[in-house]
């Protein structure tokens, strides 16, 4: 007899596994692009539902920017300040995924990494 994995452990397996890859961030969560919160690995403090929240909008915009400039579908992008950034993904259609780093890590591994953990999202949902 097959056990049956469910969305919400394959989002998680998802999370642990960037996570995993990549032990320096400090938090990672999807949610869907209505802003509401999916799985999430934060750190200690971080509201899972303002963060989706506010992924989701960022996403939104950043699409809306892409489309008016002529960009064409957006992948990514960053939110910076001085002690860490939050990098955005699309998740397909359906969903986002967030990611926050302290300063200095390793943005060709980190893009590598999370935009295949998109990819698997995606694939999810």
């Amino acid at each position: 007899m097959t056990a049956t994995i469910s969305k919400q452990e394959r989002l998680n397996s998802v999370l642990t596994s960037l996570r995993s890859a990549m032990p320096e961030l400090r938090g990672a969560l999807v949610a869907t692009v209505d802003g509401l919160p999916i799985a999430q690995a934060m750190g200690e403090g971080a509201d899972a539902n303002r963060v989706a929240a506010m992924a989701a909008t960022a996403l939104g915009l950043g699409k809306r920017i892409n489309d008016t400039l002529g960009s064409g579908s957006l992948t990514d992008m960053s939110v910076g300040g001085a002690s860490g950034q939050v990098y955005i993904y699309a998740a397909g259609l359906k969903g986002v995924l967030a990611v926050v780093t302290p300063p200095g890590v390793n943005l060709g591994l980190l893009h590598m990494e999370a935009r295949d953990a998109a990819e698997h999202v995606a694939g999810i949902l």
